[in-house]
């Protein structure tokens, strides 16, 4: 799966986003704007996966001691097979007419594209526990500080930053802020389609029910809706009745007949709905997945 993961993103950096003269962000990104200085230097023809593995190389080693020997295998296994996939992908590219051929000309195509087929790799790939290097281990290292931090939103500053570096560097050495834009659309459909990849979508409900009639309302949303609850207790702060509250985690397309469950035993019950943008356990997300 790592090597499915490392293929999707060779195909969106070789095919999609670096025929159109963008700079993708991450290590990519950093290499592309490298070998543009080379070329510009007369130093043509200098492969792009090489120097995302020449990249790569000060990022594993602090990744390894920090991360240690676990996140050898994974890391150093995705970085290689990704620096080769996108040499052979870059390779045909500019060899073959017929592949040539696939890439649309509209460069926000491409780039959203390109972006598109980057998170899946990056998504699929740290799913399986490995990396594609570069500001993915950057990433894991703020992560050991900074747990709240989405992976996704993380790369798409960092990115966004590489992606803007790119702007003297555009092919034929011109000065020109339309890559740059286009590069940033990429950016965002990466960063956005990652964290979903990574953390699913976030479609749930969260419900507190207050009714006199809490007990039915549960027992009908149990069998009904197919969903559990938590009684809490709570007292009115004007009667000083005590009474029972009903809470309810539900996913957004269950809701509405919860909704009704609730109107069709009591009327007058008060509802408080909200947004559950990240929820774990049974039925939801796996616990596993909190600390990507």
């Amino acid at each position: 799966m790592i090597t499915v993961g490392a293929g999707m993103y060779a195909i969106g950096t070789a095919i999609f986003v670096n025929p159109h003269d963008l700079a993708p962000g991450g290590a990519t990104g950093v290499a592309i704007i490298l070998a543009r200085i080379l070329a510009l230097a007369n130093l043509k023809n200098v492969p792009i996966g090489l120097l995302v593995f020449l990249i790569n190389i000060p990022l594993l080693i602090v990744g390894l001691k920090k991360f240690g020997k676990d996140f050898l295998f994974g890391t150093v296994y995705g970085t290689v097979v990704l620096s080769i996939l996108i040499y052979l992908f870059e390779t045909l590219w500019n060899n073959y007419t017929f592949v040539s051929d696939l890439t649309p000309d509209d460069p926000l195509i491409s780039g959203a594209a390109g972006g598109l087929l980057m998170a899946l790799g990056v998504g699929l790939t740290l799913r399986n526990g490995g990396t594609t290097g570069g500001t993915d281990i950057v990433v894991k290292l703020l992560r050991l500080k900074y747990r709240h931090l989405k992976t996704g939103k993380v790369l798409l500053v960092t990115d966004a930053v590489i992606a803007v570096s790119s702007i003297f560097t555009t092919i034929g050495g011109e000065f020109s802020l339309e890559p740059v834009l286009y590069s940033l659309v990429a950016m965002f459909v990466c960063s956005m389609m990652l964290d979903l990849v990574l953390y699913g979508p976030d479609g749930a409900k969260l419900v507190y029910i207050v009714s006199d009639k809490s007990t039915a309302i549960a027992e009908r949303v149990t069998k009904e809706v197919n969903t559990g609850g938590t009684f809490l207790e709570g007292v009115g702060a004007y009667s000083l009745k005590k009474t029972e509250v009903l809470m309810c985690v539900v996913k957004k397309h269950l809701y509405p007949k919860l909704k009704d469950v609730v109107m069709q035993e009591d009327p007058h019950a008060f509802l408080i709905v909200t947004s559950a943008s990240e929820v774990f356990g049974l039925g939801y997300k796996d616990h596993s997945k909190m600390d990507q």
